[in-house]
């Protein structure tokens, strides 16, 4: 009795193709989910990066108080402004 013949010889063929067909299938989901990891890893540091610039920009606007050059007792305004013509000085 021989084993080697054509009928055997063709399941083997469609076994070992069918096993190459899984294995490339495994592979590029390895690949599709290793694509999807970085491009989560990569989103999340972008979006943390857009956080802590508005954080930074919240945070600047809240802690400065608007520049003035008039002060409420109005000594930097006095300082500011020429000193006014006494008529009687002049003649």
């Amino acid at each position: 009795m021989n084993i080697f013949n054509r009928r055997n010889a063709l399941v083997g063929y469609i076994a070992l193709k069918a096993l190459k067909r899984k294995r490339k299938k495994q592979q590029r989901n390895v690949l599709k989910i290793a694509a999807f990891v970085v491009l989560g890893i990569v989103s999340v540091g972008i979006l943390a990066a857009l956080v802590a610039v508005a954080m930074r920009r919240n945070g600047k606007a809240d802690t400065q108080e608007p520049e003035s050059d008039i002060e409420l007792d109005g000594t930097e305004l006095d300082a500011a402004m020429p000193a006014p013509v006494d008529s009687r000085v002049a003649e």
